[in-house]
């Protein structure tokens, strides 16, 4: 009854997660279209700098609260509001903090990651970590509550603001101000509403003994979100130290546009699966069996997404970015085939890690890649931007290894289930796949693409539709949400 219950929760979570995702990264990659026919890529590569460094600090300014609150299982309202104080003056104690120690030291961290001269730039962007250390406590009891019809509302205002301020900001001419202050006035888009929305508000509690408590699991959530930090931000600091703006923003362009796409449906699975997960951590056979079931359904969309774009690269490219950005077509095609891989097999082991209370195991994994990944960048920039492009790519199948490995041992995942749980889609897009290469050799215009991807689609469908158990488990999805609308 209760995993019913959970269920059903989870599905009407989801679909509003998913609409609101949907939603967001729609408008996400209509903006970067725009801005990347206003912008050059050198003012992408400033503003990749300026988010790696938001990106260090805004882990230290949540150090993992948020994932506690939705995973902690509390006796009453009254202990976890308590918890929330604590979390929220925790947060907003250490933001200030660090966005004052990177005002001081600004140009010291300007000339660190390679761009001496941006010391204000840095300072400035980085007044966000004040205002998401408002909004990130009231987004995690959100999360909690399965509520994202609520956070729905709120992101829709908050992807408002391409349009009205950071592309009027881009036509005056500001260059890479432009989208900085476009996510400072996110953020605080974000802080305002979710602050005056929340049924939680600031009271002026504090409990050194709760801190501690809280520490003792919200530590190794930190530690994991540092060493996730290192794998996603490496290869940009080396670029950024041994190269230079213009390959930066080429190379952190085409991931961001990859990444957008994938996030559609990622970005919207990823809460509500470990919220749900949180839920049933104490049964085991629920808890499988939710976690294969979200797999295989992601694996239906992800699979071919990541081999469509990896195949007509330089579509996407012209669509998404322009002509002016044809280089960037080898890394789009590559990130987005290893992407689709990492997405099925890894991103969500990491949710399992959480949910049980174990974020060592995540960390566990991230420093296994990391001791693997870093040599890897190091050698091959020595040959070159391409050779670093497709050495990075492909060491994220290592990472899969290794969360193979982890969920066989400590979680009790085989790895021939959790391979076998995929392979219709995976047959099917493979052979979608094969199809879509020798049409894509037979003519490269945009009309004939457009007729081979809408005949690589149908080819897909149909041989999935062979496979009674996905086309019964999609069908009964697609029914749940309609009931649970």
């Amino acid at each position: 009854m209760k995993e019913n219950n959970i269920q059903n929760k989870a599905i009407h979570a989801g679909k509003w997660s998913f609409i609101t995702e949907l939603a967001a990264k729609t408008v996400g990659p209509i903006s970067n279209m725009v801005l990347a026919r206003l912008l050059a890529p050198e003012a992408f590569g400033v503003v990749a700098i300026v988010t790696m460094i938001i990106s260090f600090a805004d882990m230290f300014t949540d150090a993992g609260f948020q994932k506690y609150l939705v995973q902690h299982e509390f006796k009453d309202d009254e202990e976890k509001f308590k918890n929330t104080n604590v979390a929220f003056w925790t947060n907003l104690g250490i933001s200030i903090f660090l966005w004052l120690m990177i005002i001081v030291y600004r140009e010291q961290i300007a000339v660190l990651v390679g761009n001496p001269g941006l010391g204000s730039v840095i300072a400035i962007a980085c007044l966000q970590l004040v205002f998401t250390s408002f909004s990130s406590i009231q987004m995690a009891l959100y999360r909690r509550d399965f509520d994202f019809k609520t956070l729905f509302l709120v992101r829709m205002i908050a992807i408002c603001v391409p349009f009205t301020v950071t592309i009027p900001l881009a036509l005056l001419g500001l260059s890479y101000w432009s989208i900085i202050i476009g996510s400072i006035v996110m953020q605080l888009s974000n802080a305002v509403i979710l602050t005056i929305k929340s049924k939680w508000k600031p009271g002026l509690f504090y409990k050194a003994e709760i801190l501690r408590e809280m520490l003792s699991f919200s530590i190794w959530s930190l530690a994991e979100e540092i060493s996730i930090w290192a794998t996603s931000w490496i290869d940009v600091f080396i670029i950024g130290v041994l190269l230079n703006s213009y390959y930066l923003g080429l190379y952190i362009t085409s991931q961001m546009m990859v990444n957008s796409l994938m996030a559609i449906i990622i970005a919207s699975i990823v809460p509500v699966l470990f919220s749900t997960l949180s839920r049933l951590q104490d049964d085991n056979i629920n808890f499988k069996k939710i976690y294969y079931k979200v797999q295989r359904l992601v694996s239906v969309l992800v699979l071919p997404m990541g081999m469509g774009i990896y195949i007509y690269s330089d579509l996407a490219t012209q669509i998404f970015l322009g002509s002016q950005w044809s280089e960037a077509s080898k890394i789009i095609g590559i990130w987005a085939l290893t992407s689709a891989v990492m997405i099925v097999f890894g991103n969500f082991c990491s949710e399992v890690y959480r949910a049980k209370g174990r974020p060592k195991l995540s960390f566990l994994a991230q420093v296994l890649h990391l001791v693997v990944l870093v040599p890897t960048i190091l050698i091959s920039a020595k040959y070159g931007f391409w050779t670093l492009v497709y050495a990075r790519s492909l060491i994220r199948m290592e990472f899969v290894l290794v969360h193979f490995l982890i969920m066989k041992v400590a979680m009790g995942f085989p790895i021939l289930d959790t391979i076998k749980n995929v392979l219709p889609t995976a047959f099917s897009a493979i052979s979608m796949g094969i199809l879509g290469f020798f049409l894509h050799q037979m003519n490269s215009s945009v009309p004939w693409s457009v007729l081979s991807i809408t005949i690589c689609a149908l080819c897909y469908f149909g041989i999935l539709y062979l496979f009674s158990n996905i086309r019964n488990e999609i069908f009964e999805f697609v029914k749940s949400l309609v009931q649970h609308g």
